[in-house]
């Protein structure tokens, strides 16, 4: 993790809006209204903030940042930002493709911050993927993006909401993709990681882990496919030799009743939309996206861009401050490890 000065217990928090066009600043400047025990850092454009602002009837005093300010805490109304400017112009709800250079521009500037301790966790408003891809430029998502910024060539995906958490096997891939992307070296990993992070940020010394199985039924024996029996039921039993708690494989349409979530602390999906959906009926507005194995704190919304409220007032911005509050949350128990 980043560096934390011992004598400041106050961490900085950088935050990107995402989007520019969607309810990203919306629900930053909501955020922002509250008293907050970190440095909130936003990397935007500065006007952007103040018409956003002016659209919501919201009272924001923007604090340019100085490299080299300590860290205070945050004050409800004010905002400390670092203005890069957009390429073109913003209009709430209106896409324009030539401003993704800006949002990837404002997501770099973010993440050099981490990079160099200047900020201890990054929080990211949703982006619009087609508009990135539209302009030219290849992204899958914050995931990959953040990956591959750290040179980190694995790191995974979780989403919580309450004690309920969902790391994922795989992320954005085609399903017709996913049951060659899940090997025993990938699954193992993805496991290592997983389990790491729920004790470095989580603060859960063993954490129980409950793992999907593939296909329907966990393969029902080998009849509805052998990847249980082949890969993942052989890294469970290698693992759980070493020490880990380890559940399954599980099938998925039983393993989030009421006992099965009593006896886990995060469930390992093998693919993008087999845990979310329960995860998101669970807690959608409330819920975080959080990647683990990065040399820093990360965590994000669990919503889109969502056009059609951006500017009017009604977004809400829970899952923000959920995100806001993981992030802080981590950043105290990495400073005590």
């Amino acid at each position: 993790m980043a560096p934390v000065d011992s004598s400041n217990p106050i961490p900085r928090i950088v935050i990107t809006p995402g989007e520019p066009a969607g309810i990203g600043p919306d629900v930053v400047l909501m955020a922002a209204q509250k008293a907050w025990n970190a440095d909130l850092l936003c990397v935007a454009d500065r006007d952007l903030l103040t018409q956003r602002a002016g659209e919501l009837g919201l009272d924001i005093e923007l604090l340019p940042y100085t490299t080299g300010d300590a860290p205070q805490a945050h004050q409800p109304g004010q905002l400390r930002y670092i203005h890069v400017p957009a390429t073109a112009t913003i209009s709430a709800g209106k896409l324009n493709v030539e401003n993704a250079f800006y949002v990837l521009a404002t997501l770099s500037l973010a993440t050099e911050l981490c990079r160099c301790g200047d900020a201890q966790a990054l929080v990211t408003g949703p982006v619009q993927k087609s508009v990135i891809n539209d302009a030219g430029i290849p992204f899958t998502g914050h995931t990959e993006f953040l990956a591959e910024a750290f040179n980190c060539p694995h790191v995974v995906m979780m989403l919580a909401a309450g004690d309920l958490r969902v790391a994922l096997a795989t992320t954005h891939l085609p399903l017709a993709a996913v049951p060659a992307a899940i090997t025993e070296a990938h699954l193992e990993k993805t496991l290592r990681i997983l389990r790491h992070d729920l004790q470095q940020q989580f603060g859960l010394p063993n954490p129980r882990i409950t793992v999907l199985g593939l296909n329907p039924h966990a393969g029902e024996g080998g009849h509805l496919g052998r990847e249980e029996i082949e890969i993942i039921t052989p890294v469970i039993n290698r693992l759980s030799q070493e020490g880990c708690v380890l559940y399954g494989p599980v099938p998925a349409d039983t393993a989030f009743n009421a006992e099965g979530r009593r006896n886990t602390d995060a469930y390992l999906a093998m693919y993008h939309d087999q845990g979310l959906p329960v995860l998101k009926f669970a807690g959608f507005g409330e819920a975080v996206n959080i990647t683990l194995g990065l040399p820093m704190i990360r965590t994000s919304v669990d919503h889109g861009t969502a056009l059609s409220l951006a500017g009017t007032g009604k977004a809400k911005s829970s899952s923000f401050e959920a995100a806001l509050s993981a992030a802080l949350s981590a950043t105290k128990r990495d400073t005590h490890q």
